[in-house]
């Protein structure tokens, strides 16, 4: 049996979290999302814990997803989730020290892999290599992986499908899902959720914030 495909409802827009990230989260709530996220950039740290509190409330799984590429920030942006009190830590590149204190505290750890740079994020390197430095992460306890397969400088659809199928952990391929086509391709390699952000604030889906979302939904169901 296929495993169900996710939507992760980031309320972000190139890769910033927007200001209203409440104000839309409270029209959205009851959209068919089970999964919401944003970035550690740019709320107010209380803003951002009231947000997370209350999606928590709602009954949702929360995701925060750190595009720092340091060990000392990605450190920091371990330590901010697990202040929000958010189920799962996306992004930040691997460190030991981060793994270790996602472990200690019961924090989902899901890292990027391959190389990642700038913001919004690019990644490059052969995909064997990702795969294998994937593997590795796996061996050390990570929960699973933030693949930003879309932002991916080579084939990004050879990528995904062969992440998916060599790699046995939950993977969140994240950023540029835009369209129709690419939700095909995510329902053929089926990974444990993708992120849309961006796509939605830019209408790519047609329609308000929230019948955006149940488009979304329904259309990966189906």
């Amino acid at each position: 049996m296929k495993n169900s495909l996710n939507l992760i409802v980031m309320l972000t827009h190139n890769d910033e979290t927007v200001n209203n990230a409440h104000e839309i989260f409270e029209k959205c709530k009851n959209s068919d999302a089970k999964f919401w996220g944003f970035k550690e950039k740019s709320l107010p740290i209380e803003q951002m814990k009231n947000l997370y509190k209350y999606m928590k409330e709602c009954g949702k799984t929360t995701f925060l997803e750190v595009v720092e590429y340091t060990e000392k920030e990605g450190l920091e942006g371990a330590k901010l989730a697990l202040e929000c009190s958010c189920d799962i830590l996306m992004g930040t590149v691997f460190f030991d020290s981060i793994n270790e204190f996602c472990k200690k505290n019961n924090l989902r750890y899901m890292p990027f892999v391959g190389k990642v740079t700038e913001r919004p994020s690019i990644l490059e390197g052969e995909i064997d290599e990702i795969i294998k430095e994937a593997n590795e992460y796996l061996k050390k306890g990570v929960y699973g992986f933030d693949l930003l397969g879309y932002r991916y400088t080579g084939n990004a659809v050879e990528l995904n499908e062969r992440f998916v199928l060599e790699v046995n952990a939950p993977v969140c391929i994240a950023g540029s899902v835009n369209g129709y086509e690419r939700l095909d391709e995510l329902k053929n390699i089926n990974p444990w959720s993708f992120t849309i952000g961006s796509a939605f604030f830019e209408n790519k889906f047609d329609g308000s914030f929230e019948e955006q979302i149940n488009k979304v939904c329904e259309y990966v169901k189906q």
